[in-house]
């Protein structure tokens, strides 16, 4: 096949990064509706489905090697201090005990990623880790870690992140002069003048949101195993980007990229934390090196919760003016965002204001703090999450000081164009989302006094109907390969460099390339999660997966159907142009006689194997990829012990071409779950005179379980979207949970007449606002 190079761009708030890309051969024309697919579009359970619930999936944890050794770690148990003493002389003492690592013998092993050491003498968060031991069991290794004397001295530390932005405030780390993340921040975004629109504004406002730190619990937790033979280290890591993982191991320890080979061939989740090797997997491949043997190394809950990453707390201080008729005209936001001991950029909290409505007068300002608080790390949809809550939430507000019906606002306020680089979007279905949704949730009714007080004005129930937007990316992009075999028993092989990250994507990637091949689903095997193949794909983020593999699978079972029609044409004597196959068997196109099944031919040619490549192809110029949609929600709030509970989500998303809506509607339930546990109930709490995290388990941390569950009514629209890429598909893992928060919050405070300032919405926080004098009953 002809090689090219091109350049493809991709974009993200406003930002255009050029990329340059091998091509080989051409994609094929794309499926547009008018495709007449058989297997595509079909509810299909998980081809892993039997691994997964009998407990054969193999994860990061059931690996078990001969000789293996486990790590353990010990965990600052304050939030800024100094080690001035380690004495192991007990630990090395103890049976099993391998090693022991710290910064006084391993203090040179640095994270590539972070360009910090993994061990350092200046702990900077409660659950910083102090050291590492390697014992021969889990319980001797654990032993061994609590017979560890450490002297810490003590320092300033600072976890509220408008404090550590003060002027005088304690030093997050001695070995930084600012709290902040450069000299860069505070940043400012503008267009048009905001205090000349603010002032000329018939409507003003201003109000605040706060949000909580999120934390991830995914069920499997960071880490994996590692094992050097000598020449090569195999790492079997729970992460969501092996080949991230792969360049990450060598570059810590000055390997070849031959020399490393990472595996995920099943993974309990990671929701954005499990980007790259993690400090785990590094140290788990570290002491593998050193010792000579297998290794494995994954946190406990705790130890997950502490130093694992967060969706970090942001305040969120909006302005916001408007005609009377509605018209935004000024939109401005500040934000503080607590980005931790080490956060190196800020979450895109701004991102709503700046894109989602029409408004020629923006200002947005990001002021991260770092903190002595675990570091954050992305979080499905990070900073959109936070950012659709505040401005849908600010959006109400300014809807009630108008008089107007929130919806409509938001109708009027609908932008054609994308704002940020003045130029189209590929498709903006909002108003069919908001039209299926409103009529679905009864949103004409949602003021009547017989569904806002079931039981009664005087009885202590509260009923409310919110709804809050969503946008988000979603179009994939380049590189991404896949290479499809076709074995001679009619049978066929796709093998790519992705891993499942628990979403389906082996059973997507099967239903593309059963349908390119027009094979049964039952003879196309996915191969996936390991960089040996040496098919390369991108990380699993930011719904992007499908949208950029599976275009590649598309296009390498395109070419093995060529490939083998020529063969087949070859050995029947006919023209592979007459020829067609249907369920693997072969027919005359011409006559529509069937010739005989695909393995008929194929054993005819004595062992030989089709092997074709596929790519993904450069993303559309000139225009802007999007999802959209909207969720509408209904909740009942009891006046007398501040409980909500949510008694329905309408979710209505445009996500192009739905291959499986099997797996697309999980996405969405999940995603709405997620999204509502952070409205109504999760939250890191911080002890802030202790710069202690006081729930770091599932104990105290709450999460919502099957009890807490609504009625999740998913609106499949499955139009595809043929600019995107030659599926038709956009990503659908972030955008169920953007607009659930704002949609819950907004319910809650048209239940109670309140305005909304801070989530999650526990029943403590509500009896607080309902307390409150001045506010709306």
């Amino acid at each position: 096949m002809p090689i090219r190079i091109v350049t493809t761009h991709l974009e993200f708030e406003g930002q255009v990064e050029e990329k340059r890309v091998v091509l080989e051969g051409e994609e094929p024309p794309v499926w547009g509706p008018e495709a007449q697919l058989q297997v595509v579009g079909k509810p299909t359970p998980r081809v892993d489905a039997r691994e997964r619930v009998t407990g054969s999936a193999e994860y990061s944890l059931d690996v078990a090697l001969p000789g293996m050794l486990t790590a353990a770690g010990l965990r600052s148990p304050h939030p800024h201090a100094r080690i001035t003493r380690i004495d192991t002389t007990r630990v090395e003492a103890l049976p099993g005990v391998r090693a022991i690592f710290s910064h006084r013998n391993a203090g040179e092993f640095v994270n590539p990623a972070s360009k910090l050491p993994i061990f350092g003498a200046e702990m900077l968060y409660h659950g910083d880790l102090v050291a590492l031991v390697i014992a021969e069991t889990p319980e001797q290794a654990r032993e061994a870690v609590r017979a560890i004397d450490v002297t810490y001295e003590l320092l300033p530390f600072a976890a509220n992140p408008e404090a550590a932005l003060a002027e005088g405030a304690p030093q997050v780390n001695t070995a930084r002069p600012s709290n902040t993340i450069s000299d860069e921040f505070p940043t400012v975004y503008q267009r048009g003048d905001i205090e000349a629109a603010l002032t000329a504004a018939a409507t003003t406002l201003e109000t605040r949101l706060e949000t909580p730190a999120a934390l991830h619990n995914s069920l499997e937790t960071h880490g994996g195993v590692a094992s050097w033979d000598g020449s090569r280290l195999t790492l079997w890591l729970s992460t969501q980007a092996i080949y991230d993982s792969r360049q990450q191991v060598a570059r810590a320890l000055g390997l070849p990229l031959t020399a490393v080979q990472v595996i995920t061939r099943f993974m309990g989740g990671g929701f954005g934390s499990k980007f790259g090797a993690h400090r785990t997997g590094l140290l788990a491949a570290y002491a593998s090196r050193q010792l000579g043997l297998p290794v494995k190394y994954l946190l406990d809950r705790t130890e997950e919760n502490l130093d694992a990453g967060n969706r970090p707390p942001s305040i969120q201080t909006y302005r916001l003016g408007a005609t009377e008729d509605g018209t935004l005209t000024a939109l401005d936001l500040d934000v503080v965002h607590n980005v931790g001991a080490n956060g190196e950029w800020a979450s895109p909290v701004t991102l709503p204001a700046k894109e989602l409505y029409q408004c020629a007068n923006v200002r947005t300002t990001d002021r991260p703090a770092r903190t002595n608080l675990g570091t954050l790390a992305a979080f499905r949809a990070p900073g959109v999450v936070e950012g659709m809550a505040g401005l849908e939430v600010a959006m109400d507000i300014l809807a009630a000081k108008l008089g107007m019906d929130p919806l409509e606002l938001r109708r009027k306020n609908f932008a054609e164009r994308y704002q940020l680089l003045d130029r189209p979007y590929a498709r903006n279905l909002l108003h069919e989302c908001y039209r299926i949704g409103a009529e679905r949730i009864g949103w004409a009714t949602r003021n009547d006094d017989g569904r806002r007080f079931p039981a009664g004005r005087d009885g202590h129930l509260r009923r409310g109907i919110g709804m809050a937007s969503q946008f988000w990316g979603g179009d994939g992009g380049p590189p991404a390969q896949a290479i499809a075999k076709l074995l001679p028993d009619g049978t066929a092989v796709i093998i790519t460099g992705t891993q499942d990250i628990g979403t389906g994507t082996r059973t997507v990637l099967a239903q593309i390339a059963a349908e390119e091949l027009s094979y049964p689903l039952d003879r196309v095997r996915v191969e996936s999660g390991e960089t040996a193949y040496g098919v390369f794909s991108p990380g699993s983020g930011g719904s992007m997966t499908l949208a950029s593999v599976g275009p590649a699978v598309r296009m390498a079972a395109t070419e093995a159907r060529k490939e083998m029609l020529e063969i087949i044409g070859h050995l029947a004597e006919a023209p592979a142009d007459a020829l067609e196959i249907r369920n693997a068997t072969v027919f005359n196109r011409e006559t529509g006689s069937e010739m005989g099944s695909v393995s008929t031919f194929l054993e005819q040619l004595d062992g030989h194997e089709i092997t074709a490549k596929g790519m993904r192809g450069p993303n559309a110029e000139d225009v802007t990829v999007r999802t959209f949609g909207a969720q509408f929600a209904e909740v009942e709030v009891d006046i007398g012990t501040g409980a909500v509970r949510v008694l329905r989500i309408v979710a209505v998303h445009d996500c192009g071409r739905i291959v499986n809506p099997l797996t697309f509607s999980s996405q969405i339930e999940g995603g709405v779950i997620q999204g509502m546990g952070f409205a109504l109930i999760e939250q890191r709490i911080v002890d802030e005179r202790l710069g202690m995290v006081m729930n770091p388990n599932l104990g105290d941390y709450k999460v919502p379980t099957i009890r807490d569950i609504p009625e999740i009514d998913i609106v499949l629209l499955d139009e595809p979207l043929e600019v995107a890429n030659t599926l038709g598909v956009l990503g659908a893992g972030e955008p169920p949970i953007i607009p659930t928060p704002g949609a819950i919050a907004n319910a809650v405070g048209h239940a109670l007449g309140r305005t909304i300032t801070r989530l999650p919405l526990t029943p403590d926080r509500v009896l607080d606002m309902l307390a409150e004098v001045g506010q709306g009953a």
